[in-house]
């Protein structure tokens, strides 16, 4: 019973590790944590990764609910090519005029495949001294197991996230995070989102409203 109670202890720690890892993140000094009144949530990404994009607005926006803001996805309510033909200052005035006084955006960097090699080897177990006699020798040898090297190959994605203050027009927090072959879109949405938001939380950024 104990074994098995280890077995499923080991299963849920496994589970609950995440595959993201932030790399850098940067906080300006000049910028106390704000209850902000209504944030938007836009992603950056080509029309390729729009069901991406979505995934990754929809599991924020979920986020920072549960934080207790007023959180908006962008493609939900603007649509995936409202701002395209847009100048930056009137994406910003727009966005205050619609009452919005915080964007965060997230931007695929990168994706990167990574091939590693692992080796053969030979498990070999002896059978004391056996050079003086044919059939140990024949034994030995033929118990020398031999397994033939492979390749794995995984699958890197480099996900960037930026908070503005459109009040101050102002860049408060950057982080850049990497993921390591999720098995799902959902999963890395879910993975990068909630390693991004634990940052933001332990650099003061967001608050619980």
């Amino acid at each position: 019973m104990k074994t098995l109670i280890a077995i499923l202890a080991t299963g849920i720690i496994i589970s609950s590790c995440s595959n993201t890892q932030v790399i850098s993140s940067w906080k300006s000094e000049q910028a106390p944590a704000q209850a902000y009144k209504k944030v938007l949530v836009m992603g950056i990404f080509n029309q390729k990764n729009r069901a991406l994009r979505g995934l990754i607005e929809n599991t924020m926006v979920g986020q920072l609910e549960n934080l207790g803001y007023h959180a908006v996805s962008a493609l939900d309510v603007f649509g995936p090519k409202a701002f395209q033909k847009m100048s930056e200052d009137s994406i910003a005035s727009e966005l205050v005029n619609s009452g919005y006084d915080a964007v965060i955006t997230t931007s695929l960097l990168d994706k990167s495949k990574e091939e590693h090699y692992t080796p053969g080897n030979v498990q070999y177990h002896p059978i004391g001294i056996y050079y003086n006699r044919f059939g140990r020798y024949y034994a030995t040898i033929y118990d020398r197991i031999y397994q033939p090297g492979y390749y794995t190959s995984t699958t890197n994605f480099f996900l960037e996230t930026n908070l503005f203050n459109l009040n101050s027009k102002e860049l408060i927090y950057s982080v850049q995070g990497k993921t390591f072959s999720p098995s799902s879109s959902t999963e890395l949405s879910r993975g990068y989102v909630k390693e991004i938001i634990k940052d933001m939380k332990l650099k003061g950024v967001l608050t619980k409203q």
